[in-house]
């Protein structure tokens, strides 16, 4: 792979420098900081409305989710079981510029979030003429499927990961007799909200990781069979890592999801493994 990266990058054009790849890969980062900037500026333009809206979502007692999963709870005849009280609290700043710098950490993270898909494009663009042929074959939507589990992951983690998270943590009380109030500060929220959105992202990425690492030969399906049971203890453990909250339902909450994404990882593993098969069979033959 060193010699396929060093040696083949530019397609077309001969071989690169390395100083010739430092400075592509420059640029690669550079566009893609000015595509978070310009993102990370409408949103500063616009925090207010983005805070209100989008920010204070999963902590607003109107918020679709909590509506949502109160219907399913009725439906399901489990009563208000899995209904969630409306969390009640007033967040805070401890400086005067609290409030001003941390519009900067949302604007910065939202318009990292909403550049992913440029900024995996770049990356592609960058890694894809170190590619043989025959890797390259499958990838023709990769920027597509990519962008589109790390949303989906992200919007699990906003809309469903999210509500159960901070109702759990605003509501919990150390004390029986109610001494301690929970008034948490605006980065403490912004902090934890964030961690759920992109870890999430991130692990609902282990599909097209999946994919990928078999197509190259590094995964088999047999060796995810054969590993599931250590993979149930590493879901297990991501999902604490993911859920701030210490809650047992929390962290089932995204185990499950991610259990179902391992074992969409086995499909797709075997339906790759078996083509790779068939080719070798065919160039052989």
């Amino acid at each position: 792979m060193a010699e396929g990266f060093f040696g083949r990058r530019s397609q077309g054009k001969g071989e690169m420098a390395f100083v010739d790849h430092l400075e592509e890969l420059r640029w690669h980062i550079i566009r893609s900081l000015l595509v978070i900037l310009v993102l990370a500026i409408i949103i500063f333009i616009k925090i207010q409305w983005v805070f209100d809206n989008v920010i204070a979502g999963p902590i607003n007692p109107n918020f679709i989710s909590y509506r949502v999963i109160c219907n399913l709870s009725h439906k399901l005849g489990l009563g208000n079981q899995l209904c969630l009280p409306p969390v009640n609290i007033t967040m805070q700043t401890t400086t005067f510029g609290g409030q001003f710098f941390s519009s900067f950490s949302i604007a910065f993270v939202g318009g990292l979030i909403g550049a992913f898909p440029y900024i995996f494009w770049e990356f592609w663009r960058f890694v894809k003429p170190a590619l043989k042929p025959r890797e390259l074959k499958g990838t023709r939507f990769v920027i597509f499927w990519v962008s589109f589990f790390f949303f989906l992951g992200a919007a699990f983690g906003y809309f469903v990961l999210g509500p159960f998270t901070f109702n759990f943590l605003a509501t919990f009380q150390v004390s029986a007799l109610n001494m301690v109030t929970t008034r948490p500060t605006i980065n403490d929220y912004i902090d934890n909200l964030t961690d759920v959105i992109v870890g999430c992202g991130i692990a609902f990425e282990m599909p097209v990781l999946t994919y990928a690492l078999t197509k190259i030969g590094i995964v088999t399906p047999q060796f995810l069979r054969r590993t599931r049971k250590y993979a149930i203890v590493i879901l297990l453990i991501l999902a604490a890592v993911i859920t701030p909250s210490p809650d047992w339902y929390s962290q089932t909450i995204v185990f499950i999801p991610l259990f179902g994404l391992y074992e969409l990882s086995v499909y797709l593993s075997k339906k790759v493994y078996k083509r790779e098969q068939q080719k070798e069979m065919e160039e052989w033959s």
